[in-house]
């Protein structure tokens, strides 16, 4: 059985340490099927473009000391994805990448995209290969946690004062919107070039996303604020509708606000700590998570899940494939290490293993290692290139002291 996202969100941000999970319940609204625990599991790796290839081999390297020490198998399998695959198959997801997916236990992403293929026609750039993965797979919810490390707080650009104690959850629907809406495209009306998209949402698509808000937002403050454009957009307006009522009917003791999509994007930087959940659609979802996610001072430490209401979920880390230092061993592997270890927890049914990885980067972090996103003049931190932070989280998988007694 797989948890639901409810389960999965649930279990994301809350708690004491910067990665530990609240305890896990009941969804009442979504019930999914997740893989039971076992002994080896099938993991589809999408190294993708641009760093991707750097830190999926340190994370691999990490895994296995993972695997090594807590006595289970993780077969891991590559598969194309983004430009790679538009080079090697004309084709940004093929259908061999998308079965290998479906018939995994499931799936870590690492990045896609680049400045080679931005003049390609729509159909062969690498992220149409990201949004077939997302509709072909069903992944309607997108969990992007920001919460301030103290390790890094000096990190953000942001004022100490300002970002202390920021734990903000985005709340992002997946598979609607702009980006999926019909009818699309660029043609020549009145003898000049007009482009045009649907901004369009169902009601059952808002229920849902809708429903997975008020579940993680009733296990952490109970606070939600859903974030639209209703003032000037007619499907915004119905997103307000139906959040406003699905809150009313199903979780009467959330705590809801509404605010325009413009006034959250100045106020996540004015005053973040007056957040808790977000939820938004997948316009909205992409900027304001990016900018959350800056709060803490660099994408290269933050994960993600995607998630649907069946199958594998894909694991991803919330940064770019960043082509201007790709094989320079510049990279941040950590975002990728946690997604990692978000994957046991929620797909894989191993939350103890996942915690040790999350104690692994917080204790590298703690030594001092910092690659160049997160390393500031005159932090005394040692500067460290992705192979030797994997190393370092990999050496610390196998020596730490465990938390939570691992079952073999």
């Amino acid at each position: 059985m797989k948890f639901s996202p409810i389960t999965v969100l649930t279990l994301l941000i809350a708690g004491s340490s910067a990665f530990a999970p609240a305890p896990t319940f009941t969804a009442s609204k979504l019930n999914l099927a997740a893989v039971s625990r076992k002994d080896s599991y099938d993991i589809t790796l999408l190294p993708g473009d641009g760093i991707g290839p750097e830190i999926t081999e340190a994370t691999k390297s990490v895994i296995g000391s993972l695997c090594k020490r807590c006595g289970f198998e993780m077969n891991m399998k590559e598969a194309l994805i983004g430009g790679a695959a538009i080079d090697e198959k004309n084709d940004p997801f093929p259908d061999e990448s998308l079965q290998q997916c479906l018939n995994s236990d499931s799936v870590l992403l690492a990045c896609i995209g680049g400045y080679k293929w931005d003049k390609n026609p729509r159909e062969l750039r690498p992220e149409s290969g990201l949004l077939k993965m997302r509709k072909e797979m069903g992944l309607f919810a997108n969990l992007r946690p920001a919460k301030v490390l103290p390790q890094l707080i000096d990190a953000s650009t942001l004022k100490k004062e300002i970002i202390e104690g920021v734990d903000v959850m985005v709340v992002r629907e997946l598979t609607g919107d702009v980006y999926f809406g019909t009818p699309k495209g660029i043609d020549i009306i009145d003898g000049e070039r007009v482009g045009y998209n649907n901004m369009i949402y169902s009601e059952s698509e808002i229920l849902r996303i809708a429903r997975v808000a008020g579940d993680v937002a009733s296990k952490r403050t109970g606070k939600l604020c859903s974030v639209d454009k209703a003032n000037v957009l007619d499907v915004s307006q119905l997103w307000r509708d139906v959040v406003t009522d699905t809150m009313e009917k199903e979780f009467s003791d959330i705590e809801l606000s509404h605010m325009y999509v413009d006034n959250c994007a100045m106020q996540l930087i004015r005053y973040p700590k007056q957040f808790d959940t977000i939820v938004c659609g997948n316009i909205f979802g992409d900027i304001l998570s990016d900018e959350a996610s800056m709060l803490v001072g660099s994408l290269g430490m933050l994960p993600s899940a995607s998630i649907g209401e069946s199958g594998p979920g894909v694991f991803e880390p919330c940064h770019g494939s960043a082509p201007d230092i790709a094989g320079e061993n510049k990279a941040n592997p950590l975002a990728m290490i946690l997604s990692t270890a978000m994957m046991l927890r929620y797909d894989l049914e191993r939350p103890a293993e996942a915690q040790l990885l999350e104690d692994a980067v917080e204790a590298a972090l703690d030594q001092g290692l910092r690659t160049a996103d997160i390393k500031i003049d005159g932090d005394k931190c040692e500067l460290v290139g992705c192979v030797e932070m994997g190393k370092a989280v990999a050496d610390l998988v196998t020596s730490l002291e465990l938390k939570t007694p691992i079952t073999v």
